[in-house]
């Protein structure tokens, strides 16, 4: 395990109620479980990671750059999830937990990425209910209603890869880390951060209302506009960077094996200013 402190900043200070003194947490807020999903590409030039820069007014880290990503929904754990790549029992051996919790988080994890983004990570089903052929594109106006529907939970995203004849594909996402929020957080989230290649065809659009700006960035001149203060990052996404920075392909990134244990931060005071110390396998 490697301890590190990440500083937090007037700005992540403020958003946490700092005026000099540490707050009190008589009870933390409960835990939701979350999925997020690093997109990238390499098909013009060295791997690139599509990120989202949330809207000021959002009650979770506004202003931060961010993959997209968010919590799971109870639909997600619906039986009729047409499914396909490892079972959901290998997944909930892989993410450490519940095949309910596990099938939710894999589920969330695709459903969050079409919400946001439009990318599918879902193929044509083929007549056994298995899947056939490259991850499917729908049509633009299908796929923006659908896209509302899921936001406003007008429909599960179990019943749109039905109703489309598609069946989410669990193989093209790989497992990269798992953190939990610390517990002064207003909001806590429970999230596994995933790692997915945008399927040919397909381009992600950042057309969602909790984002006000969408970019692909390489790795590298993230972390070096955060360094400049351009941008706002959380220590999950920072470290995710680092590792995506170590590797300059697509085929690369989705082959590296990290070794991954569950990462809280805590809110430290250091000779620098309040930070949040992390314990970092």
């Amino acid at each position: 395990m490697a301890e590190r402190d990440f500083l937090l900043g007037q700005a992540r200070e403020a958003l946490l109620g700092l005026d000099g003194a540490r707050p009190e947490v008589l009870e933390p807020a409960p835990i939701k479980l979350a999925a997020t999903v690093m997109l990238v590409r390499d098909d013009e030039g060295p791997l690139e990671v599509f990120m989202l820069r949330r809207v000021s007014s959002m009650a979770f880290a506004p202003s931060l750059h961010v993959f997209p990503g968010g919590g799971v929904d109870r639909r997600d754990a619906d039986d009729e999830l047409p499914w396909a790549g490892p079972p959901v029992e290998e997944w909930a051996e892989l993410l450490g937990t519940d095949e309910a919790s596990a099938q939710m988080l894999v589920a969330a994890a695709v459903r969050e990425i079409f919400e946001e983004t439009g990318v599918l990570l879902a193929s044509p089903a083929a007549d056994d209910g298995t899947t056939k052929g490259e991850p499917a594109r729908l049509d633009a106006e299908v796929a923006a209603d659908l896209r509302a529907k899921l936001v406003a939970h007008e429909i599960g995203f179990g019943q749109v890869l039905l109703d489309q004849h598609l069946v989410l594909r669990s193989d093209l996402l790989r497992y990269r880390a798992h953190w939990i929020t610390a517990e002064v957080e207003p909001r806590r989230y429970d999230t596994r951060f995933f790692i997915a290649a945008v399927p040919a065809g397909q381009e992600p659009d950042g057309e969602t209302s909790e984002a006000d700006r969408s970019e692909w960035l390489r790795p590298a001149a993230a972390l070096g506009a955060f360094e400049d203060g351009d941008i706002l990052l959380m220590p999950p996404t920072l470290v995710c960077l680092e590792e995506l920075a170590a590797t300059s392909t697509v085929s690369a990134a989705l082959a590296v094996d990290p070794t991954i244990a569950p990462v809280m931060p805590v809110l430290v005071d250091t000779d620098a200013g309040p930070a949040m110390r992390v314990q970092l396998p």
